[in-house]
């Protein structure tokens, strides 16, 4: 999706973040959507469905996790959460709710562009993709393989699942939370698992498996694979 067919809401009732988030998108070639609460968010998504979500958490009327949940009961719109919240449990918490991504107030922002157009890719690739490509690393999530740099590689089940979800979010977060249910089918509660089937994904995927390039940690919450 190109940014000029894209249309972004923002949903912040912060006047000065707005003051500098909205020209930035707009000379990136988005259109832009604004709304000051969560009750006024949920109402124009209702009526006209943006292609990605900019939001706040402490919004007035209602908490911007509230948002989040209400909107993943009907839509699957990209969200990325701008919030002055740095907590781990709050990024925890807005990414298990249903979050795309996560970026902490003062931002740069070349830096949230980059992830609204991460979110978008990653909204176009959910419906038209059937592989992964990028950094030397190949998918076929029909044929369940991969190579890297041309080389085919053997995973186990497991390891191949959460390759596979890393790669379906590729250049966001994905919790542990999430990488457990993707491989364990809830079966499974200790993040413990989770990192050592990545060390072991590392050891077959990456160059230098002490300093990753393609499997990269966001300490304390999950994992993201590198975006080209």
């Amino acid at each position: 999706m190109s940014p000029t067919t894209a249309r972004v809401m923002i949903v912040d009732d912060e006047a000065p973040i707005v003051r500098v988030l909205k020209p930035s998108l707009v000379a990136a070639g988005y259109e832009v959507a604004e709304a000051g609460d969560g009750r006024e968010a949920l109402a124009q998504v209702a009526q006209q469905t943006p292609d990605a979500i900019v939001l706040d958490l402490g919004l007035p009327d209602m908490d911007g996790k509230e948002v989040i949940q209400a909107l993943r009961k009907w839509t699957q719109v990209p969200i990325i959460v701008l919030s002055a919240r740095e907590a781990e449990n709050e990024r925890i918490a807005a990414l298990d709710t249903g979050a795309d991504d996560y970026v902490v107030k003062p931002f740069h922002t070349g830096e949230l562009l980059a992830r609204v157009r991460a979110a978008l890719r990653h909204r176009q690739s959910r419906t038209e993709s059937t592989g992964y490509s990028g950094k030397g690393l190949e998918i076929d999530f029909e044929l369940r393989r991969v190579a890297v740099g041309g080389r085919g590689v053997r995973l186990t089940r497991k390891e191949y699942d959460l390759l596979c979800t890393l790669a379906r979010h590729a250049g966001q977060v994905v919790t542990h939370k999430q990488l457990l249910a993707a491989a364990w089918r809830g079966t499974v509660t200790d993040t413990q698992f989770v990192r050592v089937y990545i060390g072991q994904l590392r050891q077959k995927i990456e160059r230098d498996p002490s300093n990753p390039d393609l499997i990269l940690t966001e300490a304390g919450i999950g994992y993201r694979l590198a975006a080209d």
